[in-house]
């Protein structure tokens, strides 16, 4: 957002030297350009969340228009290219994003056929001779790659030999992934983007209410020695015993219950793949349970000293929230430091 506001600066630079240094009021033009300089100066949000939310309208418009013309719900065909989107932006074997469009991706003997000597085809008929998936599904006569639509039709038509409804449809994407992990996440994607109406769910919040007397530092890679030597995989943030802990995202509840090292714990995981994990609770949120979708800023649990010990040891350490973040790519998942993330989300209004 500051970003955007220096630029539009940088634009009105200009206008300043025309208006103020070369005394161009005393032409017609100032008029013209002083109303430019208003509407900047007073309304840059339009121009800002124009840029910013085009990419995103773009897509959702993609998913409802497959929808009204082969049936699935759009939610699930979101929840398949934002998985998608999250493998490409994490590996390096994959071709890179397309912001504003569909991030499905198929490889070229998938596409055009095995044993097609043009891999790049975009000839329906020649596609259809050498076994190829691709469809025409934006009514050019040609199935390409380039197209949202044409990407989003090969999808659909690989997924709907069983069918739309819940059960069948995880049937057709075990099929096609062939991995229990993508079905589960793909599912939980498609619930959070039709609970909420949307698929702009990226919004973060710090764990700890702003309010809260609590501290924190870089703690990532330091040694614990309790149950082995280990590094430790996240931030801790001491605040008082009971203090909320927050959902920091968008999300669904995958893990909640007792580890000998982490006491008290939830594991939560947003749609971009990312696991956030709370650990020494004090206590759970009242009816917070495994699958529930969680949203950012509400309260999960409270802060404790659990851990270190059989089930329901508590007080070895300070009250205190560890929090940690891991990524999965469809191969493996890896922690990564949370700390920068911390600092980001805490200055957030």
């Amino acid at each position: 957002m500051n970003s955007n506001r220096n630029l539009l600066f940088k634009m009105i630079k200009p206008l300043y030297y025309l208006l103020v240094k070369n005394y161009a009021w005393k032409t017609p033009i100032y008029y013209l350009a002083f109303f430019f300089l208003f509407i900047f100066l007073i309304c840059p949000q339009p121009f800002v969340y124009g840029a910013e939310n085009g990419a995103v309208k773009n897509r959702e418009n993609n998913f409802h228009e497959i929808e009204a013309q082969t049936g699935i719900p759009w939610a699930y065909v979101a929840g398949i290219d934002q998985y998608e989107r999250n493998l490409r932006f994490s590996r390096k074997d994959l071709p890179p994003v397309k912001d504003a469009g569909i991030s499905i991706n198929f490889s070229d003997i998938v596409w055009c056929g095995i044993g097609n000597p043009n891999l790049h085809d975009e000839d329906l008929r020649t596609i259809q001779y050498f076994g190829g998936i691709g469809k025409d599904g934006d009514g050019d006569g040609k199935a390409s790659r380039d197209s949202d639509k044409d990407l989003l039709l090969t999808m659909v038509d690989l997924l709907d030999d069983f069918g739309f409804d819940k059960e069948h449809f995880k049937i057709a994407l075990w099929n096609y992934y062939h991995r229990d992990a993508a079905v589960s996440i793909i599912m939980n994607n498609a619930e959070l983007f039709n609970k909420y109406g949307t698929i702009d769910l990226q919004k973060k919040v710090f764990p700890i209410p702003r309010h809260a007397n609590y501290s924190y530092k870089d703690t990532w890679g330091m040694s614990r020695g309790w149950g082995g030597r280990r590094t430790h995989e996240g931030t801790d943030i001491f605040a008082n015993y009971g203090v909320p802990v927050r959902s920091t995202c968008y999300g669904t509840v995958e893990l909640k219950g007792w580890n000998k090292f982490g006491g008290w714990r939830v594991g939560i995981r947003d749609i971009n793949n990312t696991y956030h994990y709370y650990a020494h609770l004090s206590s759970f949120a009242k009816d917070l349970a495994v699958g529930q979708l969680v949203e950012p800023g509400q309260v999960i649990g409270g802060v404790g000293s659990s851990g270190y010990g059989p089930k329901g040891t508590s007080g070895k350490f300070p009250p205190h929230l560890h929090y940690g973040l891991y990524k999965e790519n469809g191969r493996s998942e890896w922690a990564f430091n949370p700390y920068p993330f911390l600092t980001k989300w805490e200055k957030n209004k």
